[in-house]
């Protein structure tokens, strides 16, 4: 028998090895249009990210490796362009050679897959214009970032790619904007109000996002320099389209096999309408396992199961492929994304009687170090009670719910089959009672009318209007909300009817249970728990002018709103402008916002942000929302590293070095990448572009100042009475001695001011650089930070050892000091000579995986 399988990624290459170990005296060929066969796609942005170092990690096989194990012919470079399904020929063009060749079947397998839809978009092909499907498009792409430097890049599309891509370009120092056309990330992926959280959760890691949004044109003049946007240019160095994929068919389209929208339709057995061919993988129309509807499902996962399957079947094995569920599960900057089944709207769509089931919960023993929690959202037919979806965020293993769902619902399980079973448990994996069998509880309380809630896509629609907010925390956290305390209520609560529309909201949902078995038992009977409560859900009470609770004072400081004390609920919002220098259109944007958010008012801090004044409680995140649809932070807060200021650098007369680029680079790579690392007090940093400190790096826990060495060449000193470098310098360093001029490095400070002064071209060279000092201070006490010992030449090494400084101050700093602190306390010569080592560097992943400074010492 003749196997020809076409295409040599993963359903190809799957469905050839399994077919060749079924029948080993069948002939198998493989035509490959690429070099690769059996690549990495899914691991493509992590190679542009740096997770993954080489390139040959991305090649599961090479084509003489897969020859050698599996006994296949593989040709590569060979395109297919025709079928001719009456000769059982394939006609192929010979990249290599440009030859037409014929390859005969008895069999034909098409796994052609899929590849980047390139929209009709004016600059396209602009260089930094990027689609990610093959490794050669991951490394030009990584190369392109590295030799340009690139420091901000849009991602068109908000789906599972491009929000792996924007994940990759963060950890790899890039600002990412995603640009998303529908109203929402991961659309149809993603019910709504879940989406809503993971944008959110972007947004607080560092990603734009603006969804709702049309890329209209890449802008450049010989490369990439913005995109413009329904809403506005958006500046970039970079660009990533990841608007989908279309199947790789356009070679059938006189075949005669049928195609929707250039996806082959397959039976469950993958067989074409044409004898004789088969087709698997993300050029394949397979089949919802649910509804028994078309699925096109461009996976992976399901292409190398359906090339196994397929093979099988090929051998003759009673074996069929039963469909896919639309599994997927996703990596994002400290968050982790999964579904299977079917959405909320699509159940809705199949005809099914929906219920729904939010709840959050710890993912492991709430006391066992690095817990934290799990969002699940669980849909089912009311009448069967069958499980039809599943949706899991959380920052730890999301995907072991998710599986638990595949296994339900393929299994079709009704929701009282997970009640008891029997799931791995101890607290490091898990709670005892297994975190999906909680969410089952949850829905079946729901359906069985023992818990009556609404949903948070019922809130944000405005379901809640007209109910008193009763806030069982175990302290008063919801501004303007009743409080009750859950321990105290042993009968009917005083001032409240019993027939009053009450909604029941504590931090994640289950006080507000606990709080509604004990009223339905005291006969009230309009009582609705929020699921996911303020965890999940921005709860907000209609009360102007009522008092804000501490734990919500402390936490929009976190977000760099400042209570103004004069009022009961008015904060002053720090917009980070990076280093004092802002656009045109954002100055507009922080104005704007003023008089629609604040009091008009704006002000400027001793860090350069600009602090928008006199801010409702109510208006903190429509603010944050419209800054940041504006490329603009709130934010500066906190024991972490804070803003980077910086001089005017070479736009002023006296400066030595770009302070504007060098801080942007530092913001990037410290203030944002660093967003997270807990240290023991603030940590400010200040770059001046020379000696004369007007931004006082000296007096910041760290401080960088240019510097211009000068070079004496004493040939042509000729010791001129009136030496004219002498006269040149400001602080008097330069002296004539055995008529020659000399000057003390230890007392020169480097402002470079007497390079050029010699008539007689003495003092004409230099070397650039920059002096580093730590340990400065300034407010409540005040302390002059020490240089370190050597002048640096470059920058790289500046940034290394500003990243060591930090590290140290984590690694060493006792909670609740200041860095000076730490050096006085360690001694400057210990501190300076780890710095300028590289063991820090070494302790780097253990250090910021630490469990320290949860309370740093820094109140404002």
């Amino acid at each position: 028998m003749k196997l020809l399988v076409i295409g040599g990624v993963a359903a190809g290459t799957k469905a050839a090895a399994k077919f060749k170990r079924e029948n080993r005296a069948a002939q198998v060929t493989l035509l490959s249009k690429s070099e690769d066969i059996s690549y990495a796609g899914c691991g493509l942005p992590y190679y542009v990210g740096g997770a993954i170092e080489d390139r040959s990690e991305l090649i599961v096989n090479t084509p003489q490796k897969f020859q050698a194990l599996t006994g296949v012919e593989v040709l590569t470079r060979r395109e297919a362009v025709k079928v001719h399904p009456q000769k059982k020929q394939v006609e192929a063009k010979n990249l290599a050679t440009g030859e037409t060749e014929l390859y005969e079947y008895d069999s034909l397998v098409i796994a052609t897959g899929a590849s980047p839809v390139v929209p009709p978009v004016e600059g396209i092909n602009l260089p930094g214009v990027f689609q990610v499907r093959t490794p050669e498009d991951a490394v030009s792409m990584r190369d392109y970032l590295d030799a340009n430097n690139v420091k901000k890049a849009v991602v068109v599309g908000g789906g599972f790619i491009g929000l792996e891509m924007a994940e990759n370009l963060l950890a790899k120092g890039i600002s990412p904007t995603v640009v998303e056309f529908t109203s929402q990330v991961m659309p149809g992926v993603l019910d709504p109000e879940m989406a809503a959280y993971v944008k959110k959760h972007l947004q607080s890691a560092g990603v734009r996002v603006l969804t709702g949004t049309k890329a209209e044109a890449v802008l450049g003049e010989g490369k990439v320099e913005a995109v413009r946007t329904s809403g506005g240019n958006l500046p970039c160095s970079a660009v990533v389209f990841s608007v989908g994929v279309r199947p790789n068919t356009k070679f059938l389209e006189d075949s005669g096999i049928a195609m929707e929208h250039g996806v082959i339709m397959v039976d469950e057995r993958l067989r074409t309408n044409v004898a004789d061919i088969y087709a698997a993988g993300d050029c394949a129309m397979v089949k919802n396992r649910l509804t028994g509807k078309p699925q096109w499902s461009p996976m992976g996962s399901s292409a190398n199961l359906e090339g196994r399957t397929l093979a099988q079947a090929l051998a003759g094995e009673d074996k069929t492929y039963p469909g896919v569920l639309g599994t997927a599960v996703c990596k994002l900057p400290g968050l982790n994304c999964g579904k299977t089944g079917l959405t909320e709207q699509a159940a809705k769509d199949a005809g099914y009687d929906v219920e729904t089931a939010l709840m959050v919960t710890d993912d492991k023993a709430h006391y066992y170090p690095d817990s934290s929690f799990f969002i699940i959202k669980l849909i089912a037919d009311r009448n069967t009670r069958t499980l039809l979806g599943v949706q899991v965020l959380g920052p730890g293993a999301v995907d072991k719910l998710v599986d638990l769902g595949v296994l339900g619902i393929s299994a079709n399980l009704k929701l009282s089959d997970f009640e008891n079973l029997d799931l791995a448990y101890a607290p490091p994996f898990s709670t005892a009672i297994h975190p999906f069998v909680q969410a089952v509880y949850v829905l079946e309380n729901k359906l069985d009318g023992v818990m009556t809630s609404m949903t948070p896509a019922q809130y944000a629609a405005g379901a809640a209007d007209g109910y008193t907010v009763l806030d069982v925390n175990p302290q008063p956290a919801i501004r303007g909300a009743k409080y009750i305390d859950l321990a105290s209520v042993n009968g009917p609560i005083e001032g409240i009817g019993k027939d009053e529309k009450l909604l029941l909201v504590c931090a994640k949902g289950k006080r507000a249970y606990f709080l509604q078995n004990r009223l339905k038992n005291f006969g009230y009977t309009n009582t609705v728990v929020l699921e996911g409560s303020t965890f999940f859900n921005d709860v907000r009470v209609k009360s102007q002018g009522a008092a804000v609770p501490p734990e919500e004072v402390t936490r929009v400081k976190g977000l760099g709103f400042l209570w103004d004390k004069r009022t009961p609920d008015c904060f002053n919002g720090r917009v980070i402008t990076r280093n004092g220098k802002i656009t045109a259109d954002e100055m507009r944007a922080i104005t704007e916002a003023a008089e629609q958010f604040g009091s008009g008012e704006v002000a400027m801090t001793s860090r350069l942000t600009m602090e928008i004044q006199h801010v409702p409680f109510d208006n903190i995140e429509p603010l944050r929302e419209y800054l940041q649809a504006a490329g603009l932070e709130t934010g500066g807060t906190g024991s972490k590293v804070r803003p980077v200021v910086s001089c005017k650098g070479t736009t002023c007369q006296y400066g030595l070095i770009d302070t504007f680029a060098l801080s942007e680079e530092i913001h990037e790579r410290f203030f944002h990448g660093y967003a997270g690392v807990k240290l023991p007090h603030k940590f400010k940093i200040a770059v001046g572009g020379c000696p004369n400190n007007c931004v006082k790096p000296d007096l910041n826990d760290l401080g960088v100042i240019g510097q211009k060495v000068p070079e004496i060449d004493f040939d042509k000193c000729r010791g001129c009475k009136v030496c004219q470098v002498e006269n040149a310098c400001p602080i008097n360093v330069p002296v004539i001695k055995d008529s020659k001029v000399v000057i003390d490095d230890t007392a020169c400070n480097h402002c470079g001011r007497c390079v050029g002064k010699c008539p007689f071209k003495a003092v004409e060279g230099f070397t650039s650089g920059y002096r580093i000092y730590i340990g400065g201070r300034w407010g409540k006490k005040v302390a002059h930070g020490r240089y370190l010992d050597k002048v640096f030449t470059d920058k790289d090494e500046v940034l290394d050892v500003i990243e060591k400084a930090i590290l140290l101050f984590r690694e060493q700093g006792v909670t609740g000091e200041r860095f000076a602190d730490t050096i006085a306390r360690l001694g400057f010569e210990n501190v300076q000579e780890q710095l300028l080592s590289d063991d820090l560097l070494s302790r780097k992943q253990e250090n910021l995986s630490a469990q320290k400074h949860m309370k740093g010492g820094a109140t404002c």
